[in-house]
């Protein structure tokens, strides 16, 4: 017999064996257990001891997976607080009509889904009426995120409610109107229903961790106690496979976030077809959240299954679920008793012997609808279990079947989830099952009636003292409006007088005045700087030591660079969010703290900083959700544009987030030159966004690393600043009839804009005029507005074309951005317009390498600006071939 230590894992080898002779003797154990009474025996065995251990404080590495089973045996459910019967009147009226509002819709074609709500329906229900807090008691209430395809539940329970009207079930799908319902959770659409917006999938779950780790975050920084708020995150299965879904789940487990649930509604469909057809999607869940250290709840089984496991006296059932694939077990739920007597019980001797014990009516009642997400006492045993675990967040995984009660026609189909109505037969079987009074009358006008058993019904006054007790409505947003005082001056100051001959580029000058705005005493802890490990790259260093980064766990080792003046301090109420390699994860700081206004009633002023190339092009969809959700604060662009980060090249190099951010109707652009604007633009952005008119939109800026001289603010150009144009520098005409034309330049271009007016007065005559265009995105917002109250008949003049009315010549734009950016404002400008920008790939090379190469140096706009003169008649042609020859070009 080959030596059973020999065979011990590498690991182990390099250990050292006090004692061999006892391993051996324990390896001799197993083996003749395995002999006598099986594998699995031996299986249960060990499984048993690693239990035992655990339960005696041995530290040993766990089991990544359990058997396919409850991980709350029956025996164990705590008792059931409340009125069962009610509750199940209560959700058969809620499937009722979230079915009947998506079949009303269809006639109008405007969709909607059925079956998602069909499998989860007591996951929400369950919560509603025993777990969920709302928002009308103490503290902030629970944070919910709704499963976006299970909408019509949440919406027919609102009308159960008295929170919405026939009407607007009506009107689901169809918002123009001003009455309807969005097709899934909007906050920006209704406001005062939905928090979070999350059918995006994956940037729910994401955001639900990041916004468990704020909520700890406000406390600990002394700012709001959030304990008594929990945060439920509603998933499909299908809904795992988006990488966002996963990509936070070790950062929840290592911040000890008891304060966040996922429910996983594991129907084992996804929108086409199976989750994992030959695989089972639950293991590898458990395996994944097991792995990352979470609190894993299983919830499978309903109790009809109860009794094949008490008659399971040889674990083959067990081994049998343990190896049946995803589609095989949802082709159970679809095909007849005698298909499952062969093709499941037939696997083996064992299983075929306990079948026979079984009726038809049992084997039928557990293939066909008993699952433990389909059973209020399962999910209640799950949720408190969830809530009364400390240390890890919970994941509770509960099975269910997809289209559960809307018939065999919807049940496990895999085409369930584009199935957007049921006939009235179909309505009627329903009807029958949920045991709900509605007359075949009702269905007299060829629509599917809704039900409601009446405002002061025993069902109505149960589900609202239920929410009475737990705190109000739920889901349900809040505003406080509490507006904040205004920063003192003196911070903005410090900008406004220029840099003198120091060079500072216009990232560390907004760094510079972000710190000097911490430190206000009525605004300063409000601040949430966010940074994805790149605080040194834009030299935020100074404000580790100052500010403190946060750490729940504080600082429990000695930083490498403790005797140094900027040293990298962790503390448990730091102020600064660094969140390590993930953007994505950075913004989802954003978006909770952006929001705080509403969720807690505390208003912050976050500030994200990174590369502007892993912006708007990498966590664009996350912008979208800022917006939606109507989130405030500045994002910022650091190291921006395509010519000006030396020597990083193609993947770093950004000249198109401005034309991406511009499809953002909530984002406020900004590409300042100078230092003083961005104190202008700030000081502004915290008046429009948090005083007393605050609006729901959001600040991107545009910062560069090129150092440059900073001058003084000219006096009178605030507004200009504000609205996105102003003139710089007036050129100064060597004669009274030299040539003349305009130059708009936005950003760092600015300065190659103001070298290319000297090269032309110096050496071809040609006046320019300097405009510091500051937010092309605002120029083109006001011009579209103006356009748009013309056809309301209303007389108004875009800002841009005002701006450069009268102005002499043509007007020529450069940025370091694509010539889109610049041109989306031309057909308001009256003048003839050019336009220069780095499309393309960019590349690396120095500075000035690279702008001669996309032809946006100072030299290439003197050309480009004696060509359109040329164009014109006011110069000779001749003149742009000589400065193209003397230029190198």
């Amino acid at each position: 017999m080959t030596d059973p230590v020999a065979q011990l894992p590498s690991e182990l080898d390099q250990l050292p064996d006090r004692d061999p002779e006892e391993t051996a003797e324990w390896a001799a154990s197993l083996d003749a257990v395995t002999k006598a009474a099986g594998p699995h025996r031996a299986a249960y065995l060990m499984r048993r001891s690693l239990q035992h251990a655990e339960g005696a404080g041995i530290a040993l590495p766990k089991l990544l997976e359990s058997d396919y089973v409850n991980t709350i045996p029956t025996s164990a459910e705590p008792e059931f607080d409340g009125d069962l019967e009610m509750e199940s009147k209560i959700t058969a009226w809620n499937r009722w009509n979230a079915a009947a509002m998506v079949t009303r819709g269809a006639r109008y074609g405007v969709g909607g889904h059925i079956a998602t709500f069909a499998s989860a329906a007591w996951l929400y229900e369950t919560g509603f009426n025993h777990f969920f807090r709302g928002k009308e008691g103490d503290g902030s209430g629970d944070q919910l995120y709704i499963q976006g395809h299970a909408s019509p539940g949440i919406y027919a329970r609102a009308f159960l409610d008295g929170r919405l009207s026939e009407q607007q079930l009506d009107n689901f799908r169809q918002e123009s109107g001003g009455d309807g319902l969005p097709s899934y959770p909007h906050p920006r659409r209704l406001p005062w229903l939905w928090e979070f917006p999350t059918v995006s999938m994956g940037l729910g779950p994401l955001s639900a961790i990041y916004q468990a780790r704020f909520n700890r975050y406000l406390t600990n920084r002394s700012i709001k106690d959030t304990s008594n708020s929990h945060v439920w995150a509603f998933l499909g299965d299908g809904e795992m496979d988006e990488p966002e879904s996963t990509a936070a789940l070790a950062l929840a487990a290592r911040e000890q976030l008891d304060n966040l649930t996922f429910v996983i509604n594991c129907n084992l469909q996804r929108l086409d077809g199976p989750v994992r057809a030959n695989f089972r999607v639950v293991q590898e869940l458990e395996g994944a959240f097991r792995g990352a250290g979470w609190n894993v709840i299983k919830t499978l089984w309903g109790n009809a299954w109860d009794e094949l496991f008490q008659l399971d006296t040889t674990g083959a059932l067990i081994r049998r679920l343990r190896e049946v694939p995803d589609a095989q077990f949802q082709t159970y739920a679809t095909r007849d008793v005698a298909y499952i007597r062969e093709h499941f019980f037939g696997a083996e001797p064992a299983l075929a012997e306990l079948a026979k014990l079984l009726s038809d009516a049992k084997i039928a009642e557990c293939f066909y609808s008993s699952r433990g997400g389909h059973e209020a006492r399962k999910v209640y045993a799950a949720y408190r279990a969830a809530l009364e675990h400390k240390g890890a967040p919970t994941v509770i995984l509960a099975q269910t079947v997809k289209g559960y009660t809307l018939g065999k026609g919807f049940e496990s189909k895999n085409a369930n989830h584009q199935m957007k109505k049921l006939s009235a037969d179909e309505f009627k079987g329903m009807r029958e099952l949920l045991g709900l009074p509605i007359p075949d009358s009702a269905f007299e006008d060829g629509l599917v009636p809704y039900g409601h058993p009446g405002a002061d019904s025993p069902e109505v006054r149960y589900l609202q003292e239920r929410r009475a007790a737990l705190g109000g409505p739920a889901p349900a947003r809040r505003v406080h409006a509490v507006a904040l005082p205004q920063p003192e001056e003196r911070a903005f100051k410090a900008l406004y007088k220029g840099s003198g001959k120091q060079e500072m580029a216009t990232t560390m000058a907004f760094v510079r005045l972000v710190k000097d705005l911490m430190r206000d005493k009525e605004t300063g802890r409000r601040w949430v700087p966010i940074v994805p490990d790149e605080a040194r790259t834009f030299g935020m260093e100074s404000l580790f030591p100052s500010a403190g980064i946060y750490s729940p766990l504080g600082q429990t080792y000695e930083p490498v660079d403790r005797d140094q003046l900027m040293y990298y301090k962790e503390a448990k109420d730091g102020q600064i969010l660094n969140e390590g390699i993930t953007e994505a994860g950075a913004m989802a700081d954003f978006i909770a703290a952006a929001s705080s206004y509403a969720t807690h009633g505390e208003t912050m002023i976050p500030f994200y900083i990174f590369y502007s190339m892993f912006g708007w092009q990498r966590t664009g969809d996350q912008m979208w959700q800022l917006a939606d959700q109507l989130g405030k604060g500045f994002i910022v662009g650091a190291t921006a544009g395509r010519t000006t980060l030396t020597g990083e090249g193609l993947q770093h190099a950004d000249g198109h987030s401005h034309l991406i951010a511009s499809t953002n109707p909530a984002s406020l652009n900004y590409d300042p030159a100078f230092a003083y604007e961005i104190a202008v633009i700030v000081k502004d952005g915290l008046r429009r966004m948090y005083g007393p008119e605050a609006e729901n939109v959001f600040y991107y800026l545009t910062v560069y690393n090129e150092p440059k001289q900073q001058p003084a603010m000219p006096e009178g150009v605030e507004d200009g600043i504000v609205k996105g144009l102003y003139r710089f520098k007036e050129g100064v005409p060597a004669e009274a009839d030299a040539p003349r034309l305009q130059l708009l330049a936005s950003g760092t271009a600015i300065h190659w804009a103001l070298e290319a007016q000297e090269l032309l007065a110096a050496d071809w005559g040609v006046t320019a005029d300097v405009w510091s265009a500051t937010s092309w995105g605002e120029l083109r917002r006001d011009a579209l507005e103006s356009d748009e109250a013309l056809l309301r008949g209303e007389e108004r003049v875009p800002y841009v074309t005002q701006a450069l009315s009268g102005a002499p010549g043509p007007v020529l734009a450069v940025s370091d951005w694509m010539r889109a950016v610049p041109d989306s404002i031309s057909q308001w400008v009256e003048q003839d317009w050019s336009s220069l920008g780095t499309d393309g790939f960019g590349l690396s090379d120095t500075r000035q390498g690279a702008r001669r190469h996309f032809g946006v140096d100072a030299e290439s706009v003197a050309v480009a600006a004696l060509a359109q003169l040329a164009r014109r008649g006011e110069i000779p042609a001749s003149k742009v071939k000589e400065a193209r020859e003397k230029y190198g070009m």
